[in-house]
């Protein structure tokens, strides 16, 4: 982030500054200062804001995360719930409102949302080989040119992603953001790296299938 000073901090709104915050989430001093580095464009500054949380995320990548909660969520009317591991690196974060929160939220989104992976990296590649079959047949089928076949079948691969895997579904509570991008703006609150490890969700009369549980 750019070094600012206080005659331009003062040029900035508290107006502009609320505004940034509650589309960030972001403290005050850090809306600030994208904010001056933005002059004063807030969506500017939003996005200055995200990239910032998104390079602290890929700097906290690979460091051990032996702490955490299993957090559990059942929806209103109790036929349907889930239950989540989530680690981090330290019993401090792990004991704070705002990593609860973070549990409670993915918990919310899987049992809304019904993954069936954490990651594309966790599905099995003989599923994914199935996929593209289906995909280029239904192609061909509709006779699809060729030379246009391969683009169809990886769209309909990104969205088949999209829909199975939990890190890349859009997250319930702002649809503009994947919940992977969701994670990575409390890695870069906390401070710390954070780990979905595994989750199953429960439908009554459901039977469980494989793939829910991530070990």
């Amino acid at each position: 982030m750019a070094r600012y000073n206080r005659s331009k901090i003062l040029s900035i709104t508290a107006a502009q500054v609320q505004e940034l915050r509650k589309l960030s989430g972001a403290g005050i001093m850090d809306c600030r200062a994208a904010l001056t580095e933005s002059h004063g464009d807030v969506k500017l500054a939003f996005l200055l804001l995200r990239k910032r949380d998104l390079a602290r995320a890929r700097g906290m990548e690979g460091k051990p995360t032996g702490e955490g909660l299993v957090l559990s969520y059942v929806h209103p009317g109790h036929k349907v719930g889930a239950l989540v591991e989530v680690n981090c690196q330290s019993d401090f974060v792990a004991r704070t409102p705002e990593f609860r929160e973070l549990c409670k939220d993915i918990s919310m989104q899987i049992v809304a949302s019904a993954p069936k992976f954490i990651s594309r990296e966790d599905i099995p590649q003989t599923m994914i080989k199935k996929e593209k079959e289906i995909y280029r047949s239904q192609a061909v089928n509709a006779n699809k040119p060729p030379k246009v076949i391969d683009k169809i079948v990886s769209g309909k691969l990104e969205k088949y992603f999209g829909e199975i895997c939990l890190l890349e579904q859009p997250f319930i509570k702002d649809t503009s953001i994947t919940v992977r991008e969701y994670l990575d703006l409390a890695i870069s609150r906390l401070a710390e790296n954070i780990v979905i490890r595994r989750f199953v969700r429960y439908k009554l009369g459901e039977e469980l299938k494989e793939g829910i549980a991530i070990d």
